[in-house]
């Protein structure tokens, strides 16, 4: 796959432009509790930047299919520069919660998709080649370089806000944005063609959006259950750190948790599976709640992350498979905003769990905050076993008939 001509010109600065993604969040959270010294109001004001992404990010992907990739990446990482470094001004001058929030709202909704962008590339790139059968494993493999971010990220920023400055790590991510973004969008080569350019002769494809796809909506509620897994360790994993007097562990531990997660992708990408993803994403779903059932029980740091990398372990196959399943649900010309429909899915999980874990780890200790988790999985799992039958192919294009006394004709897998 990566000897694909092309693929390491998008794959490097994309890597640098999807790394501030998992510095964002714990950079907030860091900086906005030194400033109000709590827990609360720094998962609040995370999540406004989350929600605020959630609901952006699907239209900027719609935009992408539309017009291209790069009108939309270039004005997105300059808004996003801007509203993070005023937000980090506000939250150093004592400005009221409500200033922070007014910031925290455009810093989320210019987040650059990059990752779904990415994804998008590699569709193209493959399809047009004729390495389809090569799409799982660039699925695994993206999923992967996710979770390289979210080893490297929280690690990263962590450091900074503890030997620097509180607001280094977001400083470093606003940054790492501009930088990364701009090197990304200048790779003109790879990107995808635009929906002005879906047919040969040059006229545009009927639009379709991907959030009409019903096995697209089911996927999206799974991975709400994934972002509050995100967002629940990354609160909950700082509060412990803080409750056991060891701050500077919290990115030890979350990058053990987002290690685990790693491996286990690679695990994923290199296996030729015999069952079905559908099959698959319920199994690692249900493997993922049970997982994350245990984590209020840890006491110590080294259980902690010994449950976080048992969680990790079990978030790439869910992940994975979600991703891989878009492929055969949605047409190219809707597939980066369903990318980004999932990917919100994400962010919208995360930024409710950090809402959530925040308030129960302010009133009843670190570990309350775990039940965050807990709760998102479950109900997400409950929504996949219920709607299973949407995420067939078929499912999604099946046209009833009315009126008719004979038998069309059928394929039958």
């Amino acid at each position: 796959m990566l000897r694909t001509p092309g693929a390491w010109t998008f794959l490097l600065p994309g890597f640098a432009a999807r790394q501030p993604f998992a510095m964002l969040t714990i950079g907030i959270v860091l900086l906005v509790q030194h400033t109000t010294d709590s827990y609360g109001t720094a998962g609040a004001v995370a999540a406004v930047t989350g929600v605020s992404m959630a609901l952006f990010a699907p239209q900027g992907g719609k935009l992408a299919d539309r017009y291209g990739q790069r009108a939309v990446l270039v004005p997105g990482v300059l808004i996003h520069t801007a509203s993070a470094a005023a937000l980090i001004a506000l939250a150093l001058a004592g400005a009221p919660v409500w200033a922070l929030f007014a910031a925290a709202l455009p810093t989320g909704a210019s987040v650059p998709q990059v990752g779904p962008m990415v994804r998008a590339r590699w569709a193209s790139l493959l399809g047009s080649r004729g390495s389809s059968s090569l799409l799982p494993t660039a699925a695994a493999f993206e999923s992967v370089t996710d979770e390289l971010t979210f080893v490297i990220g929280p690690v990263v920023a962590t450091a900074l806000c503890a030997g620097i400055h509180p607001a280094a790590g977001l400083a470093a991510e606003a940054t790492l944005t501009l930088v990364g973004g701009v090197l990304f969008a200048a790779q003109r080569a790879t990107e995808p063609r635009s929906g002005r350019h879906d047919r040969a002769d040059g006229s545009t494809a009927p639009r379709t959006s991907a959030l009409s796809v019903p096995g697209v909506r089911v996927l999206a509620v799974a991975l709400l259950g994934i972002g509050s897994v995100f967002g629940g360790m990354q609160v909950s994993l700082t509060a412990f750190a803080e409750e056991i007097g060891a701050p500077g562990v919290n990115g030890l531990l979350y990058g053990v948790f987002a290690a685990g997660n790693m491996l286990a992708g690679i695990v994923c990408g290199t296996l030729a599976w015999k069952t079905g993803p559908r099959r698959r994403l319920l199994i690692g779903y249900a493997a993922l709640t049970l997982a994350a059932s245990v984590l209020w029980t840890a006491h110590s740091a080294p259980l902690l992350a010994g449950l976080g990398l048992l969680v990790g372990l079990c978030i790439a196959p869910a992940l994975i498979t979600s991703y891989t399943l878009v492929e055969s649900l949605v047409p190219a010309s809707a597939r980066t905003e369903a990318f980004t429909w999932l990917t919100g899915a994400v962010a919208l999980g995360q930024a409710a769990a950090v809402t959530a874990a925040g308030q129960l780890a302010d009133a009843h200790g670190a570990r309350a905050g775990f039940i965050v988790p807990i709760a998102g999985t479950a109900l997400a799992l409950a929504t996949l076993v219920a709607l299973r039958a949407r995420l067939s192919p078929t499912a999604s294009g099946r046209v009833a008939a009315r009126g008719k006394s004979h038998r069309a004709s059928v394929t039958v897998d």
